[in-house]
């Protein structure tokens, strides 16, 4: 497969002299197949030049496939600018994270409207399926492709590519579920089950395309944020054993030579580690070229449709402070969701038995019993539903043997005290699809 950068900034473009040499367009990356299908990883601003470019060239295929990571302004603005669509005779298909309830042309048209700009989705040109995506795998061409969720305050997903035994993953806008999720003893994995899920979806990757837009020292100031410590990003791509790692979605703020900088206390971290990988920060223009290997091709696999629903979800919120209640019910609530509600230990077991809800919000501390002995007793009920439900722990604890504590008890992920109200949705949404995924008959 071959790849080359067109957008490599995060949150905003950011052209001027202090980005010359890395870019300062957000996130465009094109990626060819073995059998040369094009893939389109995001539609930032970057996707104008690259439009540009295809139009130009009469070799190059002007039908392709566009992934998008999330909804994001910094990822879809190029959409309206990106040539090809407005090209007769060209077909695109175009992949998203699909929200309960929510179809991605509604989302892309919404930014086309007529207060914002002068020409609608609905006038473009070119053939354009879309495809509302959860966890799962399918195959365009030649490349396998298989989507994960990544922890961002947006429904987003992860995209690996494999085509020939040659690998790889574009991961932005991720952030890791658990302070230092890395760092470990010799020997032991991350302490996070969705760490350790995050490092096998990066397992082996001849390159890993990453969200790197913070610093160590700059990351207490932007947790909840959605994005990931560079330092970090190298423990996850040492622990998957990857081959070469790009540092991606940069800071607006970030100079080239402050860049440069990240780049080389990111290799003296991986060499600190044993590992021979290699790293840079991706550039805009920069072309990676990864040999294909012997290996079968994917079957034809046939990419998900729209996400279909019927009727609203409940979710049970248990939390003995009524403002933390107030906050979450309205802030789920506002996406349709039926909430219902405790404030102790045992009316939410009772709840969680009576309402039989698709998720339940727990917090650690509170009368009656605790999450934990709350979340035992459901993982020990005679009835399935209740049983398997999702359990996200409420908690201020961040240690680790409060963490160990909670998935032996049966925890199925964390919201850390204090959240922002648009990470509990996108983590709602994230468990709620993957739960329905799993639910699913396999084909």
């Amino acid at each position: 497969m071959n790849v080359r950068f067109w957008g490599t900034r995060g949150s905003l473009a950011k052209p001027g002299p202090t980005t010359l040499r890395y870019g300062g367009n957000t996130p465009c990356v094109e990626v060819r197949g073995a059998d040369g299908t094009l893939i389109v990883l995001d539609c930032g601003t970057g996707a104008h030049g690259l439009g540009q470019f295809l139009i130009s060239s009469a070799t190059s295929p002007r039908n392709g496939h566009l992934m998008i990571t999330h909804t994001h302004w910094d990822h879809i603005q190029g959409v309206p600018f990106f040539a090809p669509l407005f090209v007769a005779g060209n077909t695109w298909d175009i992949y998203a994270p699909s929200a309960l309830g929510q179809e991605l042309e509604r989302t892309l048209a919404g930014q086309m409207e007529y207060e914002y700009f002068p020409v609608t989705l609905a006038q473009l040109a070119a053939t354009t399926r879309y495809h509302d995506l959860r966890e799962g795998r399918f195959a365009v061409g030649a490349v396998r492709v298989i989507t994960q969720y990544l922890n961002h305050p947006a429904l987003a997903l992860g995209y690996r590519l494999e085509s020939g035994g040659a690998v790889i993953v574009y991961a932005t806008d991720h952030e890791p579920h658990a302070p230092n999720p890395a760092a470990r003893r010799d020997g032991e994995p991350p302490m996070h089950s969705e760490d350790r899920r995050h490092v096998e979806f990066l397992s082996g990757a001849d390159l890993i395309i990453h969200d790197a837009q913070y610093t160590l020292e700059e990351y207490p100031q932007k947790t909840g944020w959605g994005h990931s410590p560079a330092e970090w990003v190298v423990d996850y791509a040492v622990a998957a054993r990857a081959r070469r790692l790009a540092l991606f979605h940069h800071d607006p703020l970030r100079s080239d030579d402050a860049l440069d900088r990240l780049v080389e206390r990111c290799r003296e971290r991986s060499r600190a580690a044993g590992s021979q990988l290699q790293i840079f920060a991706a550039t805009e223009g920069e072309e990676v070229c990864l040999l294909e290997r012997d290996a079968d091709r994917p079957g034809a696999e046939k990419p998900p449709g729209r996400a279909v629903t019927t009727g609203p979800l409940t979710i049970l919120v248990a939390d003995d402070e009524p403002a933390i209640v107030q906050v979450l019910a309205a802030t789920l609530q506002r996406d349709g969701f039926r909430v219902v509600t405790a404030n102790d230990g045992t009316t939410a077991l009772d709840r969680a038995r009576s309402e039989r809800p698709a998720l339940i919000l727990l917090d650690w501390h509170m009368p009656g019993a605790n999450g934990i002995e709350v979340t035992q007793a459901l993982r020990r009920d005679s009835d399935p539903v209740v049983r398997d439900v999702p359990v996200v722990l409420i908690t201020a604890e961040t240690g680790a043997e409060h963490t160990a504590a909670g998935f032996r008890a049966g925890v199925t992920d964390y919201l850390t005290k204090p959240f922002r109200p648009a990470h509990v949705r996108a983590r709602v949404q994230a468990w709620l699809q993957r739960r329905r995924n799993e639910a699913s008959p396999r084909p």
